[in-house]
C-alpha cells in the first residue's frame, strides 16, 4: 500500500498552535495550490487542501512560516468521518504532514517580515575578494598513475 502525498502552495491564513489535553502540540491550516492548467479565457483556479501537523512539526510550521508564504508539504492523506450540526454525517480529507520545508527564495523580497526570522533579509556582506574564479583546464592523461596491482585497493 502506498499514501504520499507532496504538496507546494501558500498559506492562507498564519498557522496557530493548540495542544491536545494531553499537551501534544498540533496546528491546522490550509494551504492554495495552483492548478496546472487553466481553461482558455479564465483565471488559473487553485485548490485549498487542509493539513493537519502534530508535535515538533506543528511546533516548527507555527514558528517560522506566516500568511502568504510558499511551504512544501510532505504526508499522507487521511480521511475521518463526523456528523455536522444538521445531523449529516460528512466525510473529511486532510493531509497529515510529516516533514515541511521552506519554498520560497531566500531572498524574495515579497514574503511577509518575521521580525528578525527566518526571512529577515541578511546584512549587506562586503565583498571578500574581487578577483575572478580560478579558470580549470581539462586534465592531461599525464596527470595520471597506472596501478599495477589493486590488491590494497578498498573497492
Amino acid at each position: 500500500m502506498l499514501n504520499v502525498a507532496i504538496l507546494m502552495g501558500r498559506l492562507v491564513a498564519d498557522p496557530e498552535i493548540r495542544h491536545t489535553p494531553n499537551d501534544i502540540a498540533v496546528t491546522s491550516f490550509t494551504i492554495a495550490v495552483d492548478r496546472t492548467y487553466v481553461k482558455s479565457g479564465t483565471e488559473r483556479q487553485a485548490d485549498f487542501i487542509d493539513i493537519v501537523a502534530w508535535r515538533s512539526t506543528a511546533e516548527f510550521i507555527c514558528k517560522y512560516f506566516r500568511k502568504g508564504q510558499m511551504i512544501a508539504v510532505q504526508g499522507s492523506i487521511q480521511t475521518r468521518t463526523y456528523t455536522d450540526k444538521d445531523n449529516i454525517k460528512r466525510k473529511a480529507f486532510e493531509i497529515v504532514a510529516d516533514n515541511v520545508h521552506f519554498a520560497d527564495s531566500k531572498r524574495d523580497n515579497s514574503a511577509p517580515s518575521m521580525g528578525g526570522g527566518a526571512y529577515a533579509q541578511p546584512a549587506a556582506r562586503p565583498e571578500v575578494n574581487n578577483a575572478p574564479a580560478p579558470a580549470y583546464t581539462s586534465g592531461d592523461t599525464g596527470d595520471f598513475e597506472e596501478i599495477l596491482n589493486d590488491d590494497d585497493l578498498p573497492f
